[in-house]
């Protein structure tokens, strides 16, 4: 390995460190990416009976907007419950704004080095070939091992290069995927409070 990098010139050390980047952003998003940690299945349950018991008090809100991304949300919500449906709503979506930056947090970078780590492997493979054409101007085509190093850097980086992003791309592909499909949860978990709150609160009204 260490002759492949020493081969692989100096644009072999950039590419190595993109992908630790790449692999220590893939392991933190697999481990904070957990919908059992983002949206507790029994949450919303848990909020729905304290509220009917009247034990929703500043301190369980406090509480619940510090247990999950799910639990910032609703308190939110119920900070905001009696200014109207609308109010509610809208302290709901910029909440969930909040909640889906922190979810997405560090795949840009890992996007950037899927799309760059090619391109570096490309500039190895550019640096090589002139390296080889240098050789063969200077010394002809006889000097064999020199021109077959400067073929073999370029090839080792692009190789490199690819090796790297591809992986890159495909976990930020299934992180992105991910992210949506825990959105719509917390969507379809926060719609369940709004709408229970305010049809108990015109089945009040109309008593």
């Amino acid at each position: 390995m260490l002759e492949l990098l020493t081969a692989g010139g100096w644009l072999m050390i950039l590419i190595v460190l993109s992908s630790v980047v790449a692999l220590a952003i893939c392991i933190e998003r697999l481990y904070t990416l957990n919908p059992k940690k983002i949206a507790p299945p029994h949450l919303l349950a848990t909020v729905w009976k304290q509220l009917k018991a009247g034990e929703m008090d500043a301190n369980r809100l406090k509480a619940l907007k510090q247990s999950s991304p799910l639990g910032r949300i609703l308190a939110a919500g119920l900070g905001n419950a009696y200014h109207g449906r609308e109010v509610m709503k809208e302290s709901i979506e910029e909440a969930a704004s909040h909640v889906v930056h922190d979810l997405e947090r560090y795949l840009n970078t890992l996007g950037t080095i899927a799309a760059i780590a090619p391109l570096l492997g490309l500039l190895g493979t550019v640096v090589g070939m002139i390296k080889v054409f240098a050789e063969i101007m200077a010394q002809g085509t006889g000097n064999a091992s020199v021109l077959a190093g400067g073929i073999s850097e370029a090839l080792i980086t692009t190789a490199a290069g690819l090796t790297v992003a591809i992986p890159a791309l495909a976990m930020h592909r299934y992180f992105i995927g991910k992210i949506d499909a825990i959105v719509v949860e917390l969507e379809q978990e926060t719609i369940k409070l709004v709408d229970a709150l305010h049809s108990e609160d015109n089945a009040e009204e109309n008593r």
